[in-house]
């Protein structure tokens, strides 16, 4: 991992990820995909959009994909309808969900593009591995994430978040997502990406 001081990596994980995709062949129809996953609060999404400053990629959600809090273990049949299309060359699609209303709203277009980053817990499910061009796993310690959470969505969401997180380690357990990773990437900035696959 380098010589990098404790306070600054020697390599900049936005640029990694950049540069392991581009050195490795299209996966998804004509594109490149990045999924971007690990816990929730880990830094993902500050990694995705770093990703997508530099690239001027799209980024999808899975936070958008999700049937809010409980939605984990049906978030496969979404990546399906966004995934399976891009692959063929044409437009995928999923339907957001709308947190506030607790119910899906409108269906988004994603048409093919050079580089999409898919980012958030499930971004890396193991049935479209085929698809994925760079698996990018994000961790930080536990109360880090948790403090993160609920500065985001209020200290009242606290029950749900320790829900979530035995929903996604059970995922992360059965879908060996961590072990499958092709880059691991510190969420605290503290030391440099790994490089695993």
């Amino acid at each position: 991992m380098g010589t990098a001081s404790s306070s600054e990596p020697e390599v900049d994980p936005a640029a990694a990820v950049v540069g392991l995709a581009r050195s490795r062949r299209p996966t998804l129809g004509a594109g490149r995909l990045v999924c971007v996953d690990g816990p929730a609060g880990s830094g993902k999404t500050t990694l995705a959009g770093r990703v997508a400053a530099m690239t001027g990629a799209p980024v999808v959600h899975m936070d958008d994909l999700y049937e809010g809090w409980d939605g984990l273990p049906g978030v496969a049949a979404q990546l399906g309808t966004l995934l399976r299309p891009l692959a063929r060359g044409e437009t995928g699609h999923y339907r957001r969900f709308d947190w506030h209303a607790d119910a899906y709203a409108e269906t988004v277009a994603v048409a093919p593009a050079p580089l999409l980053v898919l980012e958030g817990v499930g971004a890396g499910t193991a049935a479209y591995a085929a698809s994925m061009t760079v698996l990018v796993w994000v961790e930080a310690p536990p109360d880090l994430r948790l403090t993160r959470g609920l500065e985001r969505d209020g200290a009242e969401a606290e029950p749900h978040w320790r829900r979530w997180t035995v929903a996604e380690a059970a995922h992360f357990a059965a879908d060996r997502t961590r072990e499958r990773a092709d880059l691991l990437v510190d969420g605290t900035g503290r030391r440099a990406p790994l490089r695993l696959g």
